[in-house]
This record gives structure tokens, C-alpha cells and sequence, in this order.
């Protein structure tokens, strides 16, 4: 058995038993390593020590269960593994900034941490060959555009810290609540195109801030120009990277599937081929439905050694 795969059972083994207390002493036996050497390999691998990461994903469980109003705040704490009311309250702002109170009153977007698929980060794939993993299909192309496409939706900025898989820590998920804002008014815009495909875009390196720009819309009609808070992108002719990926559905697409696949695109992928790419990536979400949830990825490639125009992710 590879290292990785000794981390990747305990993972298994958090995620199956989330509400139990365990120590990392007890999860390194499941590991079969040293309780030394376990947390130093689950912290490179996971990229967060072992009690961060339980505690996290009890957070997510957590958020999941708050949407049912006709259970008491307690009683899902006490289901996720937190052994008070207060504990789990603090441990909830600490990680998002509101209280699981605030949160079940006005539901908002959060950023959560995903249990990770070590697999993708030893395997590498030839253009053209599906990755099979069990929660997602994943296939790396080149394609071209020869004609720029035109976008019309809204963009705010997102703080890098705050905004998984790109930052450390979570926050109020701002790419979510601006597809929200764009899904309530986008039978009111003017300028998409009929059943247009949906689309995403991250630009870096245009705040100074420690933030990068999201742009959230669809496809335009050929001379639509932006009106009140809307805002316009395209996505220039040139060859492209695209890693196109399923999820069993929507919800798994846009996080999980999403997360896992960022990662690997940037982290594997394109380092292991020595690119790196243009600082910005763009989403397509190219089928959303019962049958089939498909988004695609799309970078411009460049040599990692051109620093200027690196994207590390």
C-alpha cells in the first residue's frame, strides 16, 4: 500500500464517522503509521493537520442538516461530533464569521472544505483518457477558439484567502451568491443568447488587494454591451487547456467535482507538462441536468518559467 492510500482510509474513516471522538494517535493506527509520521504526512497531503480537518468537515455535515428548521440547533451538534451548543457556535463563526443562529435565518453561500481523492494526485492522464474516480470523471483536451467569445453577467471581487481550493480558510462563498443574484434576474437581461451556455471566470492579477475578480453569466448575442450593474467578458481566440469534468449532480459539479478538479488542472496537470497558465481560468458549465452534470475548465497555457503570467493555484 502507498503512503497516500493509508491517509486516503482514514479519510474514509473520518468522513464515515464524523460525530465520533478519536484522537490522532487512534487514526494513525488505521493508517498503519506512526502517530509522528501520520500527522506529518497527513498534514503535507491534506494540506491542514488531522484535528483542523475533522473539525472542518463537522462544519460542512453541520451546514448541510441547518436547512431542516424543524430540527434544534443542539441536536446537530451533538449529531456532528460538537459536544455543546456553545462549542459548535464558536467553532461555526470562528470558521465563517456568523453563528449557525444567523446562518438558518438568512442562508447564504459557504465556502466548505471537500474531503479530498488523493488518487488524482498520483495519477497522470493522457489527453483524451478519462480519469475514473469514485465521485467523478475527469478528461484533459486542447481545444481552439479562432473567434472571441462574448459574456454578459455581474462580477465582484473575492478575496484569495477566503475562497477554497485557492486560500487556507472559509469565509461567505462570493462566486455562489453571485450565480444567485444572476439566476433571479436572468430571465430580466437583455442580450443572452436562447438556452446559452452558463459561464464563470477568474482574472488574478488585477488587485492589489489579495483578491481576484469572478465574473458570473452566459453567452451574448454579438454586440450586447453591459446596462445598469451588469458587466461584459470574453473570452479571447486561442488555444486551450480544457479539463472536463462530471459529478453524479449539481451540487457535487459546483463543489466538490469542482474543487477536486482545480486542483488537479493546476496543481498536477499542467506542472507535470511544465505550463503553467494565463492569469485567468474560465468555467463552462456545459450540462446540468438529471442524466448528466458537466462543467469544463479552460486555461491558456504558457511555460512555467514565464513568471509574469503565472497562475498558481
Amino acid at each position: 500500500m502507498h503512503a497516500w492510500e493509508s491517509i486516503q482510509k482514514v479519510l474514509d474513516y473520518i468522513e464515515d464517522n464524523l460525530a465520533q471522538s478519536y484522537s490522532p494517535e487512534e487514526l494513525s493506527k488505521i493508517a498503519a503509521l506512526s502517530p509522528f509520521y501520520f500527522q506529518r504526512l497527513f498534514t503535507r497531503l491534506v494540506k491542514r493537520p488531522v484535528n483542523e480537518y475533522v473539525k472542518m468537515r463537522r462544519l460542512a455535515r453541520a451546514c448541510e442538516t441547518l436547512d431542516d428548521k424543524g430540527r434544534r440547533i443542539l441536536d446537530i451538534a451533538l449529531e456532528c461530533g460538537f459536544h455543546s451548543h456553545e462549542h459548535f457556535t464558536k467553532t461555526f463563526k470562528n470558521a465563517f464569521g456568523i453563528t449557525p443562529e444567523e446562518y438558518r435565518k438568512n442562508p447564504v453561500r459557504l465556502n466548505q472544505i471537500m474531503k479530498p481523492d488523493l488518487l488524482l494526485g498520483y495519477t497522470m492522464i493522457d489527453e483524451h483518457v478519462p480519469l475514473i474516480t469514485d465521485s467523478i470523471v475527469l478528461e484533459i483536451t486542447c481545444k481552439t477558439i479562432d473567434v472571441p467569445e462574448r459574456y454578459i453577467g455581474f462580477s465582484a471581487p473575492v478575496s484569495i484567502s477566503q475562497q477554497i481550493p485557492l486560500g487556507d480558510t472559509t469565509g461567505i462563498d462570493v462566486p455562489g451568491l453571485l450565480w444567485d443574484k444572476f439566476q433571479k434576474q436572468k430571465g430580466d437581461i437583455k442580450g443572452l443568447v436562447p438556452n446559452g451556455i452558463e459561464f464563470a471566470a477568474s482574472s488574478f492579477g488585477e488587485n492589489e488587494d489579495g483578491s481576484f475578480t469572478y465574473f458570473a453569466g452566459a453567452s451574448a448575442i454579438p454586440g450586447t454591451t453591459a446596462y445598469d450593474d451588469l458587466v461584459t467578458w470574453e473570452l479571447p481566440a486561442a488555444k486551450y487547456i480544457v479539463c472536463s469534468f462530471e459529478a453524479e449532480n449539481f451540487e457535487e459539479l459546483i463543489t466538490s467535482a469542482l474543487d477536486k478538479s482545480m486542483n488537479y488542472l493546476f496543481s498536477i496537470w499542467l506542472p507535470r507538462h511544465n505550463l503553467s497558465a494565463q492569469p485567468f481560468s474560465a468555467e463552462k458549465y456545459m450540462s446540468v441536468n438529471p442524466q448528466m452534470c458537466k462543467m469544463e475548465l479552460w486555461v491558456i497555457p504558457v511555460p512555467a518559467a514565464d513568471q509574469k503570467k503565472q497562475v498558481i493555484i
